[in-house]
C-alpha cells in the first residue's frame, strides 16, 4: 500500500504564484476599502479558533471597515459536513482547516480556486506550503503534533510513543479524537512503532486495542486535560499538539506540562488551508483580502506566538521568545523526523480508519 505520509513532502505552487511578486497590496491599514461589506468564517471552536477572531478577524475589521461574523465548531470532520449541508447555498466566505479537510471538499466540487494574483502576500510563504487540494487551499499555518507529557512522571521528555503502553500509565493515558486528523497520525506513529512505514493499519489497530485499559479520557476538551494534568491525573498523551497549550507550557510548574516532538517514530506537520466555498455570500475583494491578510508577516508572527503553529511566511515577524520556542516549529527546522501528510491518501481513508479507531478504542 501506498505510505499515506512521506517525509517533507513538496506541495505544488499554483500557476499563477510567479506573478505574485509583482502584485500590489490589496489591504492598506486604516483605509476603510471594505466599509459595509461581511466576510463569513468557519473555523475553530477552541483556543485557536479564538486566536484567529482575536489576532485576523478583529484587526481585520478594524483595518478596513469590512464586518467578520464567525461560525465556530469543532473539528475539521465537522467542518467538512457543514460545507457538505451547505451545498450550493452560500452560506461562508472563509473556512480555516485541516488539509485533508480541502483535498475531500476539493474533490467535492465544492470549493472555489483562489485568484493568486490578489494574495500579494503569498510570494513570501515557503513555495512548499503556498496552495494544495489541486489550487483550492492556500497554505496558513503549520499544525504540529507530538507527545504531550507529566513532568512529574518524566523528568526528562519520552522518547517514543511506546511509553503509551507501559502498564506503569494504566488509567492515566489520552488520546485524540476519532474526527480528529490527530488519531490519523497516532494510527501512523503505531504503525511505525511496529516497524512498518505507517499505513500498516491492520497491525496498527491490533496494537492500539491493547490501550484500552491505560485511557483515561480522548481529548475532545483540552481545557479538561489541562486540568487533569494539573492535578496529576494524567501521564501522558499523543498523537496531540502543543498548540492547544501555549499558556500551559509557559509554565510547566503550575500545570504538570510539557510537550516533545523528539521522538524516534517522528513528529507531525499539517500544513492547514484557507479555502474558499463555490458558493459564498461575500464580495470577492473582501474575501481575497481576509485571506491575504491571514499571511501578512505581522499576523502570522502573532499567530505562532498565541497558539504554536508554525509561520508559513518567511518573513513572519516573530518575538525573540517565539523564534526560541521549542513548540513552534519553523518551515527551515522541518527535518528527517518531520512528517507531512499524503492528503489524498488520507482523505481517502479518513472515513474508513475514523469508524475503526472508534471500534478498537471504544
Amino acid at each position: 500500500m501506498t505510505n499515506f505520509l512521506t517525509r517533507r513532502r513538496l506541495l505544488k505552487t499554483g500557476a499563477g504564484a510567479a506573478a505574485l511578486l509583482a502584485a500590489p497590496s490589496i489591504l492598506r491599514a486604516g483605509d476603510m476599502t471594505f466599509a459595509g461589506k461581511e466576510v463569513r468564517l468557519l473555523t475553530w471552536s477552541d483556543n485557536t479558533g479564538l486566536a484567529i477572531l482575536e489576532n485576523i478577524a478583529k484587526p481585520f475589521e478594524e483595518a478596513t471597515g469590512a464586518r467578520v461574523i464567525a461560525d465556530r465548531t469543532g473539528s475539521t470532520s465537522e467542518m467538512v459536513a457543514k460545507l457538505r449541508a451547505t451545498g450550493d447555498r452560500a452560506q461562508y466566505d472563509v473556512i480555516t482547516l485541516a488539509g485533508v479537510g480541502a483535498v475531500e471538499l476539493a474533490g467535492d466540487g465544492l470549493l472555489a480556486r483562489p485568484d493568486l494574483n490578489q494574495l500579494p502576500n503569498l510570494a513570501d510563504v515557503d513555495p512548499r506550503f503556498r496552495t494544495g487540494a489541486d489550487g483550492h487551499g492556500i497554505g496558513y499555518l503549520l499544525w504540529t503534533g507530538g507527545l504531550i507529557y507529566n513532568t512529574r512522571t518524566f523528568p526528562e521528555p519520552p522518547t517514543t510513543y511506546a511509553e503509551m503502553w507501559d502498564s506503569a500509565h494504566a488509567g492515566r493515558l489520552f488520546l485524540p479524537p476519532a474526527t480528529w486528523t490527530d488519531a490519523l497520525d497516532t494510527i501512523y506513529a503505531t504503525g511505525k512503532l511496529l516497524g512498518g512505514d505507517g499505513s500498516n493499519a491492520d497491525a496498527a489497530f491490533a496494537k492500539l486495542a491493547d490501550l484500552r485499559p491505560n485511557i483515561l479520557t480522548f481529548g475532545e476538551n483540552p481545557a479538561q486535560l489541562s486540568e487533569l494534568f494539573r492535578s496529576d491525573a494524567l501521564d501522558i498523551g499523543g498523537v496531540y499538539a502543543p498548540a492547544f497549550f501555549a499558556d500551559e507550557l509557559a509554565n510547566p510548574g503550575a500545570s504538570n506540562m510539557g510537550a516533545t516532538y523528539d521522538v524516534q517514530e517522528g513528529f507531525f506537520a499539517d500544513l492547514m488551508y484557507t479555502i474558499m466555498p463555490r458558493s459564498r455570500p461575500g464580495a470577492d475583494d473582501v474575501v481575497h483580502a481576509f485571506i491575504n491578510y491571514t499571511l501578512d508577516p505581522a499576523v502570522q508572527g502573532v499567530m505562532a506566538e498565541a497558539v504554536l503553529n508554525g509561520p508559513v511566511n518567511q518573513k513572519a515577524e516573530m518575538s525573540e521568545a517565539a523564534k526560541a520556542s521549542p513548540f513552534i516549529v519553523k518551515p527551515e527546522q522541518l527535518s528527517d523526523k518531520a512528517i507531512v501528510h499524503d492528503k489524498s491518501f488520507i482523505a481517502d481513508m479518513r472515513e474508513t480508519w475514523i469508524t475503526r479507531y472508534q471500534q478498537t478504542l471504544s
